[in-house]
């Protein structure tokens, strides 16, 4: 765990475009689910934060 923290810290790619895919991925379960409309409604910004993350942090160092 403290090399996840200290990943990100540094901004070094592989701890970033983690956080990015869990970002994606929860924002598709954010938007398949039918309980919670709050859920529905941001899965979208979710979904969009996680992907525009994930090619930002594609350029950061190993």
């Amino acid at each position: 765990m403290t090399a996840f923290l200290n990943g990100l810290l540094r901004l070094r790619r592989g701890p970033w475009e983690m956080l990015a895919s869990i970002l994606i991925g929860l924002g598709v379960v954010m938007l398949m689910q039918p309980f919670a409309l709050w859920m529905y409604t941001y899965s979208f910004v979710v979904t969009l934060t996680g992907t525009v993350m994930f090619i930002i942090t594609s350029h950061f160092p190993e």
